[in-house]
């Protein structure tokens, strides 16, 4: 059986054409997805994990088929199909199925009073119920699939609306989903804004979108109607950082990677690099370099270089390149019936240059120069406090400064946006870059309420009867004694040091006073007493 990454893409495979899903069907597959949700079944850790094996074979035996699609949809080189989207998913299901057992487990390792600890504490993990996840068109099997592991591996049902941008993915993945997994309670519903609509119009236990800022606020906004979380996955004007202690080869390269892989239409990838003024000459000269190292024959004849989405997409790009009042200092080539934009790179004076104000999503880029660490800093603050991705590739102090000062929902080192490229660790904006996080056990957080669970037995209500009616001055004061702590700190502030402090806080056992610390020791030694008794009539 060859590892899906290993697979070459045929020819000859046929895409269906894109069909909507039926808008009055909506609400019976909503309805439908609830009653399986309902029955209980997904509860059931075995079940999870036979639909995930499923999910792995459905990818395996789809690789062909989906190549084929992301080619038709982005002319998406087969390399990067599998690079980036299905080895990506093949390694987050391999965790979920490696982990899910100790993921379930009840969390017993939480914070509490000792006193509370008869009652035996502990956060259950429950699904949250049916959720939607609307994908994008940039990775449109990655980014739909992703969350889908996690909503399976929590234990909820889910239905997937695909991006209509992305018309051969989304019908092959609708068809490869409803071929493998549970047909009550996985679904896909493919169409554009009235299919949309008709979702958002039903009521779910979680929305994960990904996507752009303006969608989202409309997405938000309807799910306040019903007090629906939502997890908002969206982008930015991400910065990047050069300085003079950056080796200028390394950077160039590695930055042209991350704004030429899927043509640029990837949302961590950079939106400007801020570069030291003595160095922008040699960075792009770099630049150049790089751009021939990757294509020799230029990026339209290479078979490794994708298109751009649509027509409309194209355009709002083209009119960055068109509207800057900056110096294109790496190509600037554009082919609107290929849809193809070669990777672009302009060097602006000013924030306020066209290009430094929208989120290009494409593989246009701006270098911004800038004299010092300070001012670079704040350019990044002006142009977006609160970008998706921040890369620097300064000296240790510098990187040091620029992760402690600018904000961001990733960052890298030395690299374009590698901390997105590691399938199992959490991603997530802040701010107008998104809410909420997932990749690896933060897919199956992102889908799993806590459910605190205390069990109190009969024979602590003498110790709960400060709670009852008729009050007593006694009981209370037994209980203040029982759960104060003694503090740490003086008033100013200031924490408490010395032999002694450490003394109290030992034998003490944090009470505020000696008749507390006695109290707490005889509680102690009760509880004690009390689960050596049941430990021996266990054994």
């Amino acid at each position: 059986m060859p590892h899906p990454v290993l697979t070459t893409m045929a020819t000859d495979i046929k895409i269906p054409a894109f069909e909507a899903t039926p808008i009055d069907s909506i609400p019976k597959t909503a309805a439908t997805a609830r009653e399986s949700f309902q029955s209980q079944k997904t509860k059931d850790v075995e079940w999870r994990l036979v639909q995930l094996r499923k999910l792995y074979w459905a990818l395996t035996d789809y690789t062909p088929k989906i190549q084929a699609a992301l080619k038709k949809d982005l002319n998406k080189p087969p390399h990067d199909a599998i690079l980036s989207e299905i080895h990506h998913l093949m390694q987050d299901l391999h965790l979920s199925l490696k982990k899910l057992k100790e993921w379930v487990k009840d969390d017993r390792n939480i914070d509490y009073a000792w006193t509370f600890s008869p009652l035996k504490p502990r956060l259950r993990k429950e699904p949250l119920g049916t959720v939607l996840i609307i994908g994008p068109y940039n990775f449109p099997l990655m980014l739909n699939v992703a969350p889908l592991i996690g909503a399976i591996a929590a234990g909820c049902t889910a239905v997937i609306k695909p991006s209509e941008s992305a018309p051969a993915t989304a019908m092959v993945m609708k068809e490869m989903l409803e071929n493998y997994l549970d047909p009550t309670s996985f679904f896909v519903v493919n169409g554009a804004v009235p299919e949309t609509t008709a979702l958002l119009n039903e009521k779910w236990d979680k929305i994960f979108y990904t996507g752009n800022p303006t969608v989202a606020r409309i997405i938000a906004k309807k799910a306040a109607e019903t007090l629906t979380p939502v997890v908002l996955e969206l982008g930015g004007r991400n910065p990047s950082f050069v300085s003079k202690s950056t080796d200028l080869a390394l950077a160039a390269r590695r930055l042209l990677w991350g704004k030429t892989i899927n043509a640029g239409q990837v949302c961590l990838s950079q939106n400007y690099v801020t570069v030291h003024k003595d160095v922008v000459e040699d960075f792009i000269k770099h630049l150049n370099a790089s751009y021939k190292e990757f294509y020799p024959k230029g990026a339209k004849a290479s078979e490794d270089y994708a298109r751009i989405v649509n027509e409309r997409q194209f355009d709002r790009i083209k009119k960055l390149i068109d509207s800057t009042n900056g110096k294109i200092v790496l190509g600037g080539e554009t082919d609107r019936d290929d849809l193809y934009i070669s990777p672009t790179v302009v060097l602006v004076d000013s924030i306020d240059d066209p290009i430094m104000k929208e989120e290009s999503f494409g593989p246009v880029w701006a270098i911004i120069p800038y004299d010092t660490i300070d001012d670079a800093i704040k350019m990044m603050h002006k142009v977006d406090p609160t970008p998706l991705s921040l890369t620097t590739f300064g000296s240790k102090a510098e990187n040091e400064r620029i992760l402690k000062e600018v904000t961001s929902g990733g960052a890298t080192i030395n690299d374009a946006w590698m901390h997105g490229a590691i399938a199992t660790l959490p991603f997530g904006g802040v701010g107008e870059s998104g809410t909420g996080a997932y990749h690896g056990r933060a897919s199956f957080d992102c889908f799993t309420h806590l459910r605190t669970v205390v069990e109190v037995p009969g024979w602590m209500d003498k110790l709960l009867r400060v709670r009852y009616a008729p009050y007593a001055p006694s009981d209370f004061k037994r209980h203040v004694w029982m759960t104060s702590f003694k503090p740490d700190f003086d008033r100013d502030g200031k924490p408490l040091s010395g032999l002694s402090y450490w003394f109290w806080v030992l034998f003490g056992l944090g009470g505020p006073s000696t008749k507390g610390a006695l109290l707490r020791w005889l509680v102690l030694l009760a509880s004690a007493y009390a689960a050596i008794i049941q430990y021996r009539r266990w054994w």
